[in-house]
């Protein structure tokens, strides 16, 4: 037996899908096992989670992929060219800058923003819905008011607004729509939480003299994480789209920024003729729209606790 042989042999498919694990280590490989095998038997998903690691891959070596500067064009010999022009596969834009290296900077960007309002609304939600959920009461009639205030305004009006009192930019406008998205995210996490805080481990822990700040901490929070990492993945789109809005309005990212929404607010007044400047810009929208959208889709059907009970 070869060296690689018998250190993969303790992780084999029968091991990963024992009913009677000996250990936290096992049991949690083998749900990690069961929820992947899950998730690649949706060829959808497969796809959609191709779109968001070339994504990263993009952004991550844009300095290198990019074949033009983003920012800096040629107005006097490169303005406005189509596609498949020498050098510039995408076209050019009116100031005379390749597309396709702005498309690629640009993915830092988007990136920039889905992860940043995922790190700041997703916590919060999570925290304000199990608190909320756990103590009841005047505390959850409280948490839950504020929270329906929020989802009481369209999530791009409400970005607008504090977008504009804040100053246009890419870090406002991030923190604009990270307090727009958090809402959702703690009904969910209430919901859940409201499933199970009679239930007997629940109970078991409080008779073991367990604080309610741990039993939120340590019991009740990672048991909302797998809904509201499958809602956080399906916002992605919105959240981009979001960001695309803000920034066609001017209000983003500020030019010579190579944000999509920008590109395609500079590219409407060419749209009739020269298509090209806001067309690929959306197309990139939606491509990756789509691949968050996919993503979430896989995940929800691999995570959802009735899949798997069966």
């Amino acid at each position: 037996m070869s060296v690689i042989e018998a250190t993969l042999k303790p992780y084999s498919r029968e091991w990963l899908l024992s009913e009677q694990p000996t250990s936290r280590h096992q049991a949690r490989l083998g749900r990690a096992y069961v929820i992947w095998r899950r998730f690649s038997a949706n060829r959808l998903a497969l796809a959609g989670l191709g779109i968001i690691i070339l994504l990263i891959l993009v952004a991550i070596f844009a300095d290198v992929l990019a074949p033009h500067n983003p920012v800096q064009g040629d107005l006097r010999n490169s303005r406005l060219l189509p596609p498949g022009s020498a050098g510039y596969l995408l076209g050019t834009d009116d100031q005379g800058r390749d597309i396709l290296s702005r498309l690629i900077h640009g993915s830092r960007l988007t990136l920039f923003v889905v992860v940043l309002v995922a790190i700041i609304a997703a916590p919060v939600g999570l925290i304000i819905g199990t608190v909320s959920g756990y103590a009841g009461g005047w505390v959850d009639a409280i948490l839950m008011r504020i929270t329906d205030i929020f989802l009481a305004f369209p999530k791009l009006v409400l970005a607008l607004a504090l977008v504009a009192a804040l100053g246009p930019g890419i870090e406002n406008a991030v923190l604009a729509i990270a307090v727009t998205s958090w809402p959702p995210y703690a009904r969910i996490a209430r919901a859940e939480t409201m499933t199970f805080r009679n239930s007997e481990f629940i109970s078991a822990v409080k008779l073991m003299g367990a604080s309610p700040f741990r039993i939120v901490l340590r019991h009740v929070m990672p048991l909302c994480l797998s809904s509201l990492i499958v809602r956080v993945t399906l916002d992605m789109a919105g959240i981009i789209l979001t960001a695309a809005g803000l920034g066609f309005l001017g209000l983003g990212a500020q030019p010579p920024l190579p944000e999509w929404g920008a590109m395609i607010a500079s590219g409407r007044r060419f749209i009739l003729d020269q298509w090209w400047v806001a067309a690929m810009p959306g197309a990139a929208i939606l491509i990756v729209s789509l691949g968050f959208n996919l993503l979430g889709d896989g995940l929800r059907d691999a995570l959802d606790p009735k899949e798997a009970g069966q």
